[in-house]
């Protein structure tokens, strides 16, 4: 009998694999995406001093607040705004985008679109 992996350890092995080509740098952090079963959260990260500069998430108040589902695409296109004003508050304009090892589509991909209409370069 075939034995299958799970959808997380599949996930988890590309994130690993990814994290090997990308760093975040005081430059250019690194935007982290983890997404579970009913919320979304981001980080910007500096990996050269391992700090978060940066974080949201849809268990935010003020993202919260706006939302009818917190684990749609339209919690994920908020998400990603709201990330990108941070982000630029704390004067971060290019960064590194880690997609954590999901499929770039549906609620990754809206997320990074949003992020980048709303001033974030990657």
């Amino acid at each position: 009998m075939v034995s299958k992996k799970s959808k997380s350890v599949i996930r988890q092995t590309k994130h690993r694999r990814l994290r090997n080509t990308l760093a975040g740098t005081a430059e250019r952090p690194r935007l982290a995406v983890f997404r579970s079963n009913n919320h979304m959260y981001v980080q910007v990260i500096d990996d050269t001093c391992g700090n978060t500069l940066v974080s949201a998430s849809t268990l935010d108040a003020d993202v919260k607040a706006d939302l009818a589902k917190t684990n749609n695409v339209e919690a994920a296109t908020k998400l990603g705004t709201v990330i990108a004003k941070k982000a630029q508050e704390k004067g971060i304009k290019e960064v590194v985008f880690d997609r954590g090892g999901y499929i770039y589509a549906g609620k990754v991909a809206a997320l990074a679109d949003a992020a980048r209409e709303a001033g974030l370069e990657f």
